[in-house]
């Protein structure tokens, strides 16, 4: 799909020189996401991966957790004059038969760029219960010099960023540090649905030994996305909220935070990280 940017007119003052230019920009759009054939939800992202984000939100809100429990997903007619397609709503068919969970919360169920989902009724509302806990046994183990080096990888994945310096991403990495699949999006939460969504029409659900790394901070969705997904590790470059702090500790989740350089805050589930030396109290 053609519309992951854009370009625009800037006018570009530098040390005092003043110019125009032509500069590329993320593009952000909304879609619609409707389930057997009823809107869900409307959500702020970057054009592409559109079915496997609808698959990854579904994911996420306890709906779907097998390929085969996902019929089919197509665009449908846009909300133009004409009745035109504009590729910004996809409605999801579930297979016949498949019971579908109390998903009519008291919520306006709208997501933006930067927060997720937004008006939830209360935190027992968000706590979808999960198809799987997270069973990664043995557990997973990772040496702090590996997940050091992850942010890096991602970095380097990221086609889209270097253009335009304006997306997040998510990425897969298994537990010896091997990038599995990245995403990007102008909202992380997109980015992890996308991610999710690949794995669920792959059939790779749950995740069980893999690690999820995001740019920015680990929000509570972003922490209730891994646990759906039966993901063992979240780590994010900044902070986590405290939330996504409360459910990692009550699900299993390792949640890493300010993963930068050598530098890195485990907030829970330390028994994944291999430490070399005892640990510095205080």
């Amino acid at each position: 799909m053609g519309r992951v940017t854009e370009r625009r007119k800037v006018l570009r003052i530098r040390d005092g020189a003043i110019s125009t230019r032509p500069d590329t920009l993320v593009a952000e759009e909304p879609l619609e996401i409707r389930l057997n054939g009823k809107p869900l939800a409307i959500t702020m992202r970057t054009p592409g991966d559109d079915f496997a984000l609808a698959a990854g939100f579904l994911v996420s809100e306890g709906v779907l957790g097998r390929a085969d429990e996902l019929q089919n997903i197509v665009y449908c007619a846009g909300a133009t004059v004409d009745g035109s397609n504009t590729y910004n709503i996809v409605d999801v068919r579930t297979a016949p038969g498949l019971v579908m969970p109390d998903i009519t919360l008291e919520r306006n169920v709208y997501t933006t760029s930067s927060c997720g989902l937004c008006g939830k009724a209360s935190l027992d509302a968000v706590r979808t219960t999960a198809r799987w806990t997270i069973n990664d046994t043995p557990p997973v183990r990772l040496e702090p010099e590996l997940l050091a080096r992850l942010p890096d990888r991602l970095r380097a994945a990221q086609q889209v960023f270097d253009r335009t310096g304006g997306l997040h991403a998510a990425a897969l990495f298994t537990e010896e540090g091997e990038l599995v699949d990245i995403r990007e999006d102008v909202g992380r939460h997109n980015a992890v649905d996308k991610l999710v969504g690949r794995a669920l029409q792959n059939g790779s659900l749950p995740l069980s030994r893999t690690v999820l790394l995001v740019s920015g901070r680990a929000s509570f969705e972003l922490a209730q996305k891994a646990v759906m997904a039966g993901i063992p590790v979240l780590a994010a470059v900044s902070a986590p909220s405290s939330l996504a702090v409360d459910l990692a500790a009550e699900t299993g989740l390792t949640l890493v935070g300010f993963l930068r350089g050598a530098s890195m805050n485990v907030y829970a589930g330390e028994h994944r990280i291999a430490l070399r030396a005892a640990a510095t109290q205080g």
